[in-house]
């Protein structure tokens, strides 16, 4: 009895440390999203910001942990995460629908430089895609040590 209210206490713990991780990373997304919006919309304007790492590292953690907590028993994980996946496959499609309506106005400063943004922004679509696919792994592999009595 004393080790279910161990394990209870310990889930209870990581669940609002996760919540806490959500918010965290939503806000990471939210910025690391407007700062590249405003490099493709400028054109190259300001330097690129090459937050790119720090972003995937923030949601990694994050994926992480929220799996952990799955896999301590939690039923009632939010799936906000899905959303970070969403806004970066819309934001990337709508990005190159508007360079390409303008002839690929974007893709070079005004100095007539190519500008690597569209590419950055892809890049970390894929990356924040393959967190998602590996998170989505880790949940199967969960059922599947679920189903054969392993866990």
């Amino acid at each position: 009895m004393e080790k279910i209210n161990q394990i209870e206490k310990i889930r209870e713990i990581e669940s609002k440390i996760s919540h806490k991780l959500f918010l965290l990373c939503s806000l990471v997304t939210l910025i690391t999203m407007a700062i590249m919006l405003a490099d493709f919309f400028t054109r190259g304007f300001f330097l690129p910001a090459k937050m790119n790492l720090f972003y995937i590292a923030v949601l990694v953690i994050y994926s992480l942990h929220k799996e952990m907590v799955r896999w301590l028993g939690e039923k009632k994980t939010m799936r906000g995460g899905e959303y970070f996946v969403y806004g970066w496959v819309t934001i990337t499609v709508a990005l190159y629908v508007i360079n390409f309506l303008n002839r690929d106005y974007y893709s070079y400063s005004k100095e007539g430089y190519p500008l690597g943004t569209l590419r950055d922004i892809s890049i970390l679509t894929i990356e924040v895609l393959v967190v998602f696919i590996f998170t989505r792994l880790l949940k199967l592999l969960k059922f599947i040590a679920k189903e054969k009595n392993i866990i």
